[in-house]
């Protein structure tokens, strides 16, 4: 296992839709050990592989609960109900934090390192770095998904 760099807003890799992946040997399993190496250290919820400048369609998500780290390989977004507003951050834009609209409860299809299918249900949080996740996998970036303030609203602090 090794760190990997995380790549910043404006490489231009982070605009650019994943390929999925069809070999599910020890190069995938070395990405997805990487990734949760690099998202630990990190402090993160979710890494996906084009962070770290592989266009892949894999990613990591950890929210500190008993799940641990669930490993993602070509995911896609089966089931959606209700929504959350909340500040939303990535790796990829350190200190930065904008208000974001996600469902509230998501269920995903992937596959694991091994190319057995899984489905997983998210709610909250989870949802949450799920549809982050899967958007990187897409080339769209948190900071595309913010509303723009209604008018006569006034704008709010930074975060």
């Amino acid at each position: 296992m090794a760190m990997r760099e995380i790549l910043k807003f404006g490489e231009d890799v982070l605009r650019k839709k994943c390929r999925p992946v069809t070999k599910f040997d020890d190069r995938l399993g070395e990405l997805l050990d990487d990734l949760g190496e690099t998202l630990l250290a990190s402090d993160g919820v979710g890494l996906a592989a084009p962070q770290v400048g592989i266009l892949r369609r894999v990613c990591v998500v950890n929210i500190r609960d008993k799940r641990g780290t669930i490993e993602l390989v070509n995911p896609e977004i089966i089931a959606e109900s209700g929504n959350q507003v909340g500040n939303e951050g990535c790796l990829s834009a350190p200190n930065e934090w904008c208000e974001v609209e996600r469902p509230n409860k998501v269920t995903v299809k992937a596959f694991d390192r091994h190319g057995k299918e899984f489905t997983i249900k998210g709610e909250e949080l989870a949802a949450r770095a799920f549809c982050h996740e899967i958007d990187h996998l897409d080339g769209i970036l948190f900071t595309d998904r913010v509303k723009p303030l209604l008018p006569n609203r006034k704008e709010g602090n930074k975060l």
